[in-house]
């Protein structure tokens, strides 16, 4: 078996990381030469305020009273320049919004697995190809295109990552750190010659980057006075640095100024996926070389926007958001940044049609350039007779192109030269993502099959060892040698096809694989026909009832990961389950209590996802019925004449019960203080932590009778989870264990109901014995049920409150209690200890089933190892990389989550039989009863 454990290991880790490989390598290619427009920029400097988390409605709509949120941009754009709307793509984070502001390409999707911190591709951005660029602002932003930068000219200027607290007084005070800043540095310039000549040069970039509105908006949601109030005071700061800037250079009318966003944000205060008040921002442009407003009798746009916003007469001039890169490379004469996808948008520039139609051609050139290096690259790995090309751009096509666009230049053709241009682009931005998809189908298959054979063999080891379906059978020597000769030269054709193509290493590995798992399965051809034999003598109606039973599980199961209330469903049918075994006739109380529970759980994944609208009152219920609930459970446990009873037991429920109560008050204060902007009390962070170190001790100290340890595991788990809580999600751990609890009575009952063994006595049932029984029965065609009970019980616990894949657009809110500064890592383990805790509830519940129904855990993890693998090769093919960054997380989150279900349901199994058989003993004097 440990060979077997091993092979298994390798294969799942093989299949996991396969998904990076096929879905999610970088598209980003290198070697193209920079493209530059021939003639003179418009400006000699330009100024970019990037105001983060601002939403386009917020900016743009007048107040109640009819004024302007911000009267100095609003008057820009009814006076002095040009404005629109901004489309960001999604994942709408500040990350993705900077680079394809600044870099002109969207962040590709490897930056899934890196995190949001650096740079997990090189790439060039407008401040690269700049002769100086002077930041101010995040530690979070800035740092990554200083670092990128060849030479050393983009300079940053940072505050400290501790200002960054959702829970301060005012957050507008990082706003106002950089106009300061700013101030200062040329105040400063004024004496320092070196500064004050760079400064004058051509091709400056001034990057102001404002991240109070964003934390504004996460601390106290967009509609609050602090988010508009904020708007004001970043408005009031553009105008003095406008003007201040002018006075500077002494109005010379070459500084360029644009205003925009990286990305919006959702009305109770996240971002991240593509809902338009996440990925609508503002675009304000004025100054050097940039168009007058345009009066227009009437424009239309599927939003009604310009109604609402008072701009219907002034054009709209709409952009995607890496087209700002390609606008500020032209206004300021600097070459398009290598892998820049954006379309330079014509209509704010204020400048000759031959500039226009020059800069579109540059634009064209530039983006053929990375689809020329993306075309060589994958002819080169290809064999000649195999490679298809994309037929739209063939080498002659892209003559034809350029030979016509420069033609219309020389005959002054401009807008049919400009026209021609954006065909073209549009024609090599398809061909780049042709190439990079190209080997998808290919490799995906290999995967495909490999998992067939994986999932299919472990059936068969399960038939042969577990149960006795098969007889055993004599093996012949000679047909194995005839097989491996078989499949080994299969192997050794394909990576020979391999070979000839240069793949990268990770291609023999998808492509070999299937080769051993399909030749382990053809060996156990005489298993195959003897079960087949088997099968058919039994009832064949019911084993099709069967494999329809088990398909439709596994399918609601699958469907639960994309609708929540596909576990309703699942959890109505399970509270029918006594009636249609028949059970509840012999156990009418325990059959009651299930089905209300079952219902009663039901209810959880029809409510919202947790975190839109914090709820305290409903978390203190939930601690205060966690409290009543012990005082029940000690009373009886006092009355029941129990002679392994005794008094220091009692003290740790006590203590238990009294953290329970602590972390209720510390819940309802902490939130009480940040309502109050008091920030967080140093005294409820203390024992917050303290909780988190103490529950599991004290869980330890607990007797390991069944009941008692169970009881032991809620009341620690709960006085953590309350602390991590911000609304109904609190009562969830209480139902889902009432649940469980009510599950190792009934599971006593079905196996007495198939007569498989007898009933142990679950009051006096001790763990730490229990781990001794040697006599393990053989899988019965209930213990698949058993499985799969787990599999959906432990995936309820999983979505029952929501989804993980939502942390990218979790509500911090639900960490107060322990940090309120902005720390990702840290966050994100508090975020994941409270994903976790359902799972543990689950899996003891479970360890207590296998232990009291005698089943071997190996035996029951290998069945929920086919159940996994089988809704894993569903969401292989379900795996996106495009939409948004909560659509690509979560299926990348549902694919890696199941497949890491098996190597996670060890470490829980682990786990449960940790917090279920150890017990942490203290040195006593008196001596007790064992």
């Amino acid at each position: 078996i440990p060979i077997f454990i091993l092979a298994g290991l390798l294969v799942h880790c093989v299949f996991l990381v396969s998904i990076f490989d096929i879905y999610f390598s970088s598209p980003l290619v290198h070697g193209m030469t920079p493209q530059q427009t021939p003639l003179p920029p418009p400006a000699k400097r330009l100024v970019l305020f990037v105001a983060d988390g601002l939403r386009a409605d917020s900016l743009y709509e007048l107040d109640s009273n009819g004024t302007a949120r911000a009267p100095f941009l609003r008057g820009i754009l009814e006076n002095n320049g040009s404005w629109g709307i901004s489309h960001t793509r999604v994942p709408t984070e500040s990350r993705p919004g900077h680079v394809a502001l600044i870099a002109g390409f969207y962040e590709d999707v490897s930056a899934v697995a890196k995190g949001w911190k650096e740079n997990p591709v090189e790439f060039d951005s407008v401040f690269n190809e700049s002769k100086y660029t002077w930041s101010w602002g995040s530690p979070d932003i800035l740092p990554m295109f200083a670092k990128g930068a060849s030479g050393d000219h983009v300079y940053t200027f940072c505050y400290a990552a501790e200002s960054e607290d959702f829970g301060a007084e005012d957050a507008s005070k990082l706003d106002i750190w950089v106009f300061d800043h700013v101030k200062s540095f040329f105040n400063s310039s004024r004496s320092n010659q070196t500064l004050l000549s760079a400064l004058n040069e051509e091709k400056v970039v001034l990057f102001l980057h404002l991240l109070g509105i964003d934390t504004n908006g996460h601390a106290h949601r967009p509609n609050s006075r602090e988010y508009q109030e904020n708007i004001k005071q970043v408005d009031e700061g553009v105008k003095e640095i406008a003007s201040l800037i002018d006075n500077f250079y002494g109005n010379d009318g070459r500084t360029a100024f644009i205003l925009t966003s990286d990305h919006g944000m959702t009305d109770w205060g996240s971002h991240g996926a593509g809902h338009p008040s996440e990925t609508l921002t503002p675009l304000i442009v004025w100054g050097a070389g940039v168009n007058y407003p345009q009066k227009v009798t009437s424009q239309f746009f599927e939003d009604n926007f310009l109604k609402e916003w008072k701009l219907e007469n002034l054009k709209r001039l709409d952009v995607n958001q890496a087209d700002v890169a390609s606008l500020m490379a032209s206004l300021i004469g600097v070459p398009f940044p290598l892998n820049s996808v954006g379309t330079l948008p014509l209509e704010y520039l204020n400048s000759s049609a031959l500039f226009k139609a020059e800069s579109m051609f540059t634009n064209a050139v530039q983006i053929l350039e990375q689809f020329k290096v993306k075309m060589s690259q994958k002819k080169e790995t290809t064999l000649s007779f195999l490679f298809v090309p994309f037929k739209p751009l063939s080498d002659s096509e892209q003559i034809n192109f350029l030979k016509k666009i420069r033609l219309y230049i020389q005959q002054q053709k401009y807008d049919e030269a400009v026209s021609l241009c954006k065909t073209l682009i549009n024609l090599a931005l398809e061909g780049l993502s042709y190439y990079h998809t190209y080997d998808r189908f290919f490799l995906g298959l290999s995967i495909a099959v490999g998992f067939v054979g994986w999932t299919t063999y472990v059936i068969l080891v399960i038939i042969k060892a577990h149960t006795s379906l098969t007889k055993t059978v004599p093996t012949n020597e000679k047909k194995p040698t005839v097989l491996f000769y078989g499949f080994a030269s299969a192997g050794m054709i394909i990576a020979f096809f391999l070979l000839i193509q240069t793949c990268p290493w990770t291609y023999y590995i998808y492509c070999l694989l299937p080769v051993p798992v399909w030749y382990a399965v053809v060996k156990e051809i005489p298993v195959i026909q003897d079960l087949a034999t088997n099968v058919l003598s039994l009832h064949i109606g019911q084993s099709i009832r069967f494999l329809l039973v088990c398909i439709l599980g596994i399918e609601i199961l699958v469907f639960s990961f994309f609708y929540r209330s596909a576990l309703t469903v699942g959890l109505l049918v399970f509270a029918g389950w006594p009636v249609i075994t028949q059970l509840w006739i012999q156990a009418k109380t325990k059959a009651l209590i299930w089905t209300l529970l079952c219902v009663l759980l039901a209810i959880f994944p029809l409510m919202p996802v947790v975190g839109r609208e914090p709820n305290i009152p409903l978390v203190i219920a939930a601690g205060l019925l966690t409290l009543l609930i012990s005082f029940f459970s000690l009373a009886s446990l006092c009355k029941s004449e129990n002679k392994y009873r005794n008094k220091e037991d009692l003290k740790v429920y006590f203590y238990q019960m009294f953290s329970v109560a602590l972390s209720t008050y510390v819940v309802s204060s902490t939130h009480k203080s940040l309502k109050n902007k008091q920030g967080l009390p140093v005294m409820n962070q203390i024992i917050s932590w303290m909780t988190l170190v103490s529950s599991p001790v004290l869980l330890l100290r607990s007797p390991t009778f069944l009941f008692q340890r169970l009881f032991s595991i809620l009341l620690s788990l709960m006085s953590i989870y309350l602390l991590l809580s911000t609304g109904y999600e609190a009562l969830f751990p209480l139902a889902l264990f009432g649940l469980m609890f009510v599950w190792i009575n009934m599971e006593q009952e079905a196996l007495q109901h198939y007569g498989l063994s007898l009933k142990p006595k679950l009051a006096v049932f001790n763990f730490t014995y229990a781990m001794d029984i040697t006599q393990f029965r053989q899988v019965h065609l209930d213990d698949v049920r058993r499985s799969f009970f787990f599999v959906f019980f432990i995936v309820t616990a999983f979505f029952g409150t929501g989804n993980i894949a939502s942390i990218n657009s979790f509500d911090p809110a639900s960490v107060y209690c322990f940090l309120t500064v902005f720390s990702p890592f840290m966050m994100g383990g508090l975020l994941l200890l409270k994903v976790a805790i359902p799972f543990v509830l689950v899996s003891c519940a479970f360890e207590a089933v296998q232990v009291t129904t005698q089943l071997s855990s190996k035996s029951l993890f290998l069945i929920v190892l086919v159940i996994s693998d089988i809704m894993a090769l569903h969401f292989f093919f379900l795996v996106k990389d495009y939409g948004s960054w909560l659509d690509i997380g979560t299926s990348i989150s549902h694919y890696v989550l199941v497949m890491s279900l098996t190597i996670f349901m060890m470490v829980m199994n682990g786990l449960a039989q940790l917090l279920t058989t150890q017990r942490l003993g203290l040195p006593r004097r008196t001596k007790h009863h064992s």
